[in-house]
């Protein structure tokens, strides 16, 4: 896969901007009274060829993220088996018919936005796979256009994967709408996590990710600033 179009130094740009990226999560976090080592970068490769994520990984980085199932298919089994210890996310939507395509693959599912989905990893569980590890995706905003489950559904969801379902649950997800301040859905994601018990919650992306640690973000999704900008630009990164 052909790399987006990359500026004329970017064989040295990835480590610096991970090193940027990296002093701005640790900022944020003094600032936030937290300890930096709690909080991962997920560095997210979508549209960018192995080649771009090699240079991530000699820079030190070890977790990373992709939106789409047949993009990581073609990138991520080589790189992982080189590299052994890297882990991968998906943070876009994931199809039920899909479901085996990320078995083995992905460390973390960061999108579980629907029952259907829900009951397609059960069968795969129940016929034997190795489920990854399992985010709830949040539609904060209720936007009609996103994924997610709404908030006030959240709780009853929750209840269905746990007893109705034995599914684990390690946290939350959520991309906050363009047009709001992100700080009430950061909130808002914070609250639901408490209510539950639950570790993880994801949530902060290239422009607002120091926000999102103020809130309590574990893990903050990072693109652009690391790879660079996209045509057109993504909105979960």
């Amino acid at each position: 896969m052909a790399n987006a179009a990359l500026p004329a130094d970017h064989a040295n740009s990835i480590a610096a901007r991970l090193a940027s990226v990296r002093a701005s999560i640790v900022a944020a976090a003094r600032a936030a009274d937290r300890e930096p080592a709690a909080i991962e970068l997920v560095a997210v490769g979508k549209t960018y060829g192995a080649d771009t994520m090699i240079e991530a990984i000699e820079a030190g980085q070890r977790v990373f993220g992709e939106n789409r199932v047949q993009e990581a298919a073609g990138k991520w089994p080589a790189l992982k088996a080189r590299w052994p210890d890297v882990r991968l996310h998906l943070i876009g939507p994931l199809q039920t018919n899909k479901v085996k395509d990320v078995i083995g693959l992905v460390d973390m599912l960061q999108t579980l936005d629907r029952e259907s989905l829900a009951l397609a990893l059960v069968k795969a569980r129940d016929k034997g796979d190795r489920l990854p590890d399992l985010l709830v995706q949040v539609n904060t905003g209720r936007e009609p256009q996103k994924a997610g489950i709404p908030p006030e559904g959240v709780d009853a969801f929750l209840a269905r994967c746990r007893d109705e379902w034995s599914l684990s649950i390690s946290g939350l997800m959520c991309i906050p709408p363009a047009e709001e301040p992100p700080a009430l859905h950061f909130a808002l994601l914070r609250e639901i996590a408490r209510r539950h018990g639950l570790r993880h919650l994801s949530m902060g992306m290239s422009g607002d990710y120091p926000t999102a640690i103020r809130f309590g973000a574990t893990m903050v999704r990072v693109g652009s600033a690391i790879f660079g900008s996209r045509a057109p630009a993504d909105p979960a990164v």
